[in-house]
């Protein structure tokens, strides 16, 4: 079998923690030009880009920029930087409580993404980190929806990266959450839930189907008060939405939570009002290259329980 081939390093460094774009030619192709390739590839973005990014230098392969009339080299690589979307600062700050030569916790607060996907690229935690510690090799452990708050690993070394995400594959990361949710006196707690969750990509919303067990989740009420409880929530399995899905399921919605049980509408990119009431709470664990064992608790509260007219009237806050 041939072997793949190392990519070379960039020769152009990540712009507020966000790395550049890489495009590997192919071996073979009908393309005189690098132009004409990029042309091609980059049909979503328009010719005109294309050739704005040529001539202005923008493109840079191997042995530098990138000229409109350069040849077709098969099997290079060429780098640049992708136009960002306009994004909304979120207004909250991300709270390093660990750091040490492996590894980076933070308390991370609602309404900021983990990683960069989608429409949310500068605005993550790992750009906001990688900028701001200086680490541009640092990766993410895990990763926590975008709207719940709390704890969050990410792992300095990339060598290393694959110890800690097996930790969480394996089932071997002790999580608890917190969750402001209706209290239902009918409700008998604590319990377990098992389901089959299903979740289909381009779906925004996971499902439960008659199947076996795929999630299970311990469900305790740690105390109650005007018609709302205070919920600790610890997952045994790691489903897209779990906890979120099965408290819907028992009845008692998670505050804030915009689609269980009912989709609703995007709010528009600056509404940070009534985030979803959701904490990564805790996290322990054994490191898998120190051996020490790990406890972090987040710092963070839960507004609709800490001041719940404030949280009703949308005051924000997280």
């Amino acid at each position: 079998m041939r072997r793949k081939s190392r990519r070379p390093a960039s020769p152009l460094p990540q712009r507020n923690g966000v790395d550049p774009v890489h495009l590997r030619l192919p071996i073979e192709g009908p393309w005189e030009t690098v132009r004409a390739y990029l042309v091609e590839r980059l049909a979503a973005v328009g010719t005109a880009r294309v050739d704005a990014a040529l001539h202005g230098r923008e493109i840079v392969g191997e042995d530098g920029p990138v000229a409109p009339d350069d040849p077709f080299r098969p099997g290079g690589h060429l780098w640049f930087y992708r136009d960002l979307p306009d994004e909304v600062r979120v207004p909250f700050e991300l709270a390093v409580v660990h750091r040490d030569e492996h590894l980076v916790v933070v308390d991370k607060p609602h309404f900021l993404a983990t990683t960069p996907r989608g429409k949310h690229v500068v605005e993550t935690a790992l750009s906001r980190l990688r900028h701001g510690l200086d680490l541009p090799a640092l990766s993410p452990a895990h990763r926590l929806d975008r709207l719940t708050a709390g704890l969050a690993l990410f792992v300095v070394r990339p060598e290393e990266r694959g110890a800690y995400q097996t930790l969480f594959r394996d089932r071997l990361v002790r999580k608890e959450y917190e969750a402001v949710a209706p209290f239902d006196p009918g409700l008998s707690l604590p319990r377990t839930v098992r389901s089959h969750i299903v979740k289909e990509r381009g779906v925004i919303a996971a499902r439960e189907v008659d199947a076996p067990p795929n999630s299970e989740s311990r469900i305790d009420l740690l105390e109650r008060r005007d018609g709302l409880g205070r919920y600790r929530l610890r997952p045994l399995s790691g489903r897209t939405h779990q906890l979120r899905l099965h408290m819907s399921g028992l009845g008692v919605p998670i505050l804030g939570d915009p689609v269980y049980p009912v989709v609703l509408p995007e709010p528009a990119a600056d509404d940070f009002r009534r985030p979803l009431q959701l904490l990564a709470s805790v996290v322990e664990f054994t490191d898998p290259v120190t051996g020490r064992e790990h406890r972090f608790e987040s710092r963070r509260t839960l507004s609709a329980w800490t001041d719940p007219a404030g949280w009703a009237a949308g005051a924000g806050g997280t």
